[in-house]
């Protein structure tokens, strides 16, 4: 066995390095032994985008949950979701933090095509939509307020609809911002304002702008850029994580109107991807960098959050998101800030373990395929069968309950925290802002429920909605 050491930004790192070492105390545990897995591959480099959500890298990093399990691992800050993407299918990055819909996408061919997997699910929550000042007031007019005088929440998009209706009848467009075409955060968009009657544009296989029949015009815009962008006027408003809509409030140029947790409770967000080429040639290693996430996750979230304010001042260093701590707490911490001074209790804003957030449910990934479907991402009808398929061929719960299991017998983490008699489908859920009911085992009865979306047979052909046969 050799010990290895090396120096990144001044903090030190010390690796028990070695294969199939038995009895190795964890340093950053505490409790039990751990076996350390014979990796196939032990040096790894690893993409993320400035985002509080890339939380359990930085903490699997920072407190040696990579190392315990005799990986040496690199984190790079990458330039968009674009580039993060294509690095893993080349190859450049062995892994890294995705948006839900990459893998899914990247698999069934829409925009790069190659088999991309998930055995963990990053977190759920975390997003929020911001809209200009100028906005603001004019959707205030339309807002209820409570007995305090402040807002009622959730702000719904029917406040935001007199506003959009009266910009496109003065003859200007209604431009808002997302951050990739497959991100959660076009999809919450798109549901937020659909349920306001506000029509969000389709897709179609000649015309993937995504604002066919569109009043609000949504447009890629990289989640660090969203405030400036905002700022000079180019959208009214976007979709982004944090900690850029808390950003908006500081800088005093725009007002959160409301969180994904409010569109769709405890929704699932940022998963970590890795082809599936990788995982089949170093299956030890994915275990461990499983291992490692799941641990990460559990710190983030143990004790009540009592760790966040030091993953806060990890997520703060330039390597990892670069924001002002004070601007990370405002979301990490257990509250949220709406209308500058408006500062609210949402203790589970950002959740990365509570409610089985790391297991890759199937059910999240047949969502995200509904979504696709009803914007014209996917051109065509497709059974329920083929979501089935298409969601295990991504998602691998198997993978993530053997490395659960493991840092159970270990003595790393509990029995009870993980969903082992679970079919990869969660019970139907009814909270979301419409109050409509998501049945992952019925993602066409699903979509029949939308007075706005594709479903059906239905296809989009130059700028009309047709009915195939």
């Amino acid at each position: 066995m050799g010990v290895f050491s090396w120096h990144r930004n001044g903090r030190r790192r010390t690796a028990l390095a070695g294969l199939a070492v038995l009895g190795v105390l964890s340093a950053s545990s505490g409790m039990a032994t751990a076996e350390m897995l014979d990796v196939e591959k032990d040096e790894l480099t690893f993409g993320f985008i400035k985002l509080t959500d890339m939380a359990p890298l930085a903490v699997a990093y920072e407190k040696g949950y990579f190392e315990d399990e005799g990986l040496f691992v690199t984190l790079e800050p990458q330039a968009n979701w674009k580039v993060l993407l294509d690095r893993v299918i080349d190859g450049e990055l062995d892994g890294a933090h995705m948006l839900a819909g990459q893998p899914l996408a990247a698999t069934i061919g829409f925009g790069t095509k190659a088999h991309v997997i998930t055995p963990f699910s990053m977190d759920l929550n975390g997003n929020g939509i911001t809209v200009a000042n100028q906005i603001w007031e004019r959707m205030k007019e339309h807002v209820p307020l409570g007995d305090d005088g402040k807002p009622v929440h959730p702000i719904k998009a029917d406040y935001l609809k007199p506003v959009v209706d009266e910009i496109i009848a003065e003859g200007k467009p209604f431009n808002m911002g997302m951050v990739f075409p497959v991100s959660t955060h076009n999809y919450e968009l798109r549901y937020w304002l659909a349920a306001g009657d506000i029509h969000p544009g389709f897709y179609s296989p000649s015309d993937i702008s995504g604002q066919i029949q569109a009043e609000a015009l949504l447009s890629v815009t990289p989640p660090p850029q969203m405030p400036a962008t905002l700022e000079a006027g180019t959208i009214y408003g976007y979709c982004v994580g944090e900690p850029w809509n808390q950003q908006a409030v500081f800088k005093g140029i725009g007002v959160p109107v409301i969180t994904d947790y409010e569109i769709w409770k405890n929704n699932p967000e940022k998963v970590f991807g890795i082809t599936a080429a990788l995982a089949e040639e170093n299956p030890n290693t994915t275990l461990a960098l499983t291992k490692a996430l799941i641990r990460a996750a559990m710190w983030l979230d143990e004790n009540d959050n009592a760790n966040r304010m030091e993953a806060v001042e990890m997520l703060a260093l330039p390597e990892y998101v670069g924001a002002d701590a004070e601007v990370i707490a405002n979301s990490m911490t257990g509250t949220f800030e709406y209308e500058k001074g408006d500062v609210r209790e949402v203790p589970d804003f950002n959740v990365f373990f509570r409610y089985f957030a790391t297991y890759p449910y199937y059910s999240d990934a047949v969502w995200y395929l509904s979504q696709m479907r009803r914007w014209g991402q996917i051109a065509e009808y497709k059974d329920d069968a083929w979501y089935d398929e298409i969601a295990k061929e991504v998602y691998k719960p198997e993978i993530y309950l053997q490395a659960a299991r493991m840092l159970v017998d270990e003595g790393l983490a509990n029995e009870a925290d993980f969903p082992w008699d679970t079919d990869g489908y969660r019970d139907p859920q009814t909270e979301f802002i419409d109050g409509y009911t998501f049945d992952g085992r019925k993602p066409n009865e699903y979509l029949e429920q939308f007075p706005i979306g594709l479903k059906g047979k239905e296809t989009v052909e130059g700028s009309e909605v047709v009915t195939s046969g």
